[in-house]
């Protein structure tokens, strides 16, 4: 078990998120569940809490309930080799109720935020020449999701 665990509140439907998150991300696996007692009042049999990875990466699914919502202030990013990569990931967290936003930001149907960006952008916003990254970051700035070839474009400019 790592020592720092993301605990993600949902109101209730832990089941629903273990599904499309196991779903979305094909290295993903659920490693424990915990049940409200079946008496329990609302709630009982539901699932609890549970315990997944995705890509090598521990979270806490918490069937906490409607008192907390997700927001932009904590977002998990995603980096992806390909512009395949980008797209899938992209189509499938924004899919049944996502959203999509600007510069590689999206919220799933939870409303948790993911970054999805490609691992060349990094290298590009890092260059040693100011201008091309700062060219490279005024493509990306007007991009929802990131186009690999135009950012390449604009660095080449």
């Amino acid at each position: 078990m790592k020592k720092i665990r993301p605990c993600l509140w949902l109101d209730h439907n832990v089941k629903e998120a273990i599904d499309f998150y196991t779903s979305v991300f094909k290295k993903s696996e659920v490693l424990s569940t915990s049940y409200y007692p079946k008496d329990a009042p609302h709630f009982g049999g539901e699932i609890l809490a549970a315990d997944i990875k995705i890509e090598d990466q521990e979270f806490i699914l918490l069937n906490g309930g409607p008192t907390f919502k997700f927001n932009e202030s904590v977002s998990f990013s995603i980096e992806a080799n390909t512009q395949e990569e980008i797209d899938y990931y992209w189509t499938n967290l924004t899919a049944n109720g996502g959203k999509e936003s600007q510069c590689g930001w999206l919220k799933d149907k939870f409303g948790l935020s993911w970054q999805v960006s490609p691992t060349i952008l990094s290298n590009l916003l890092q260059s040693s020449d100011p201008d091309k990254a700062k060219r490279v970051m005024d493509a990306m700035m007007k991009m929802g999701k990131i186009i690999i070839k135009d950012i390449e474009e604009a660095a080449k400019i």
